[in-house]
């Protein structure tokens, strides 16, 4: 039975959108391009399954579908760029399956021009047509916020951008049955540099924070009360707050080598923000200085090693950098994750903590890396006879914070 939609590629910008379509009402047919092809929890996929969502092995179904939306994976390549190399095996399945008259939507982050440049010779070439007259082609950020209970996409306005205005309205008639409100760009490169800028802004925030926190540890000033006062203006300013590092699969991009001239704010932000799992394990060897031990020898548990609260996806998280870090200062690393049943780090599984209080008062230093729900921090507080919090959890005077 043929679907409405195709969703190519089931990683973190996939399985959302499928996910959503499915809600509607959409009968959606599943593709994966590689590895996260598993992510999918068992109970996800029944309910899925029961509404209406089909995975595919074979493409053939692709060419039987009103609307494809390519969202594989777009990592950093070993050049520092973004590896397109996901998307183009996407592109080149559905080509050959390509039919007239459907909408192709790519949602990937890529660099502004990707969709006219890259994906749309691969399109024509593949399936003899021609988009903006035998196929609409279009791009739309995708807004994912992975277990952001408050924003979903649903009431999370999408962003289109069509190759002619004809392909933009199509895209749009597409989102309106998933989203409240569908905003229309000029074209796919505008729509692509929204992508762009958003990524860019969370990221030079971080950093900008993140060295706040350095600074004010250095003056002694408690940033996170600063934080609590400043987020009080009702203009002009946006409260983040400083972390360990900053993972997650949205990656930053200067665009050095692409538009001729790199981001100085983007790149300099990567720089800081690559400096705070060095900075977490340098506070460490402070405080266990500070309280008559070494770092070589000192029993270290981690807490959360996910690159966001409440979430199984270890995605660039900074524990791992931490965690090597400690281990090259000769400590004994274990770690405590209700969403991580094992971690390996360096290919050498690292011991996990199966009773959560004992394992801290046991430990020389717990750190708090990630803050799920889970943690009771006043009670952790109280148990580690040192503890780190990385993440401004803990109540103030209880623990030391970054």
């Amino acid at each position: 039975m043929p679907a409405d939609l195709a969703v190519i590629g089931l990683g973190p910008y996939g399985l959302p959108l499928a996910q959503a379509a499915v809600a509607a009402g959409i009968s959606t047919l599943g593709y994966a391009t590689g590895p996260e092809a598993g992510s999918l929890s068992p109970a996800e996929l029944r309910r899925m399954l029961s509404e209406g969502f089909r995975r595919a092995t074979d493409p053939a179904g692709l060419g039987r579908v009103r609307t494809a939306v390519i969202c594989a994976p777009t990592p950093r390549a070993a050049d520092g760029g973004l590896d397109l190399s996901q998307v183009e095996a996407a592109a080149r399945t559905l080509a050959e399956r390509l039919r007239p008259h459907t909408t192709v939507i790519l949602e990937s982050p890529v660099h502004p021009g990707t969709t006219e440049e890259f994906l749309r010779p691969l399109l024509e070439k593949g399936s003899g047509l021609r988009a903006g007259r035998d196929f609409h082609l279009a791009y739309a950020p995708s807004r994912v916020d992975p277990g952001n209970r408050e924003h979903s996409p649903a009431n999370t306005p999408k962003v289109i951008g069509g190759l002619t205005p004809a392909c933009t309205e199509s895209a749009a008639a597409f989102y309106a049955r998933l989203t409240d409100k569908v905003v229309r760009a000029r074209g796919p490169r505008e729509a692509e540099t929204v992508q762009l800028l958003e990524t860019n802004f969370r990221h030079v925030n971080i950093a900008l924070v993140n060295e706040m926190a350095v600074l004010c540890h250095d003056l002694g000033v408690d940033l996170w009360d600063v934080i609590r006062c400043a987020e009080t203006k009702p203009f002009g300013f946006q409260a983040f707050r400083p972390g360990p590092g900053v993972g997650g699969h949205g990656v930053p991009q200067d665009l050095t080598g692409h538009a001729g001239r790199p981001l100085r704010m983007v790149e300099l932000a990567q720089q800081v923000n690559g400096r705070m799992p060095r900075y977490v394990v340098q506070r460490a060897a402070a405080l266990l200085n500070e309280h008559g031990k070494s770092a070589r020898g000192a029993r270290v548990l981690l807490l959360g090693v996910t690159y966001k609260a409440d979430l199984a996806d270890q995605q660039g998280t900074p524990a791992h950098e931490v965690a090597i870090r400690l281990m090259e200062l000769g400590a004994s690393v274990s770690y405590h994750d209700p969403h991580v049943a094992s971690w390996n780090v360096l290919d050498r599984p690292v011991p996990r903590a199966d009773s959560l209080y004992e394992a801290a008062a046991d430990a020389d230093l717990t750190i708090l890396l990630q803050q799920h729900r889970t943690y009771d921090m006043q009670g952790l507080s109280v148990k580690a006879q040192l503890l780190l919090d990385t993440r401004g959890a803990t109540p103030t005077g209880a623990a030391h914070r970054l």
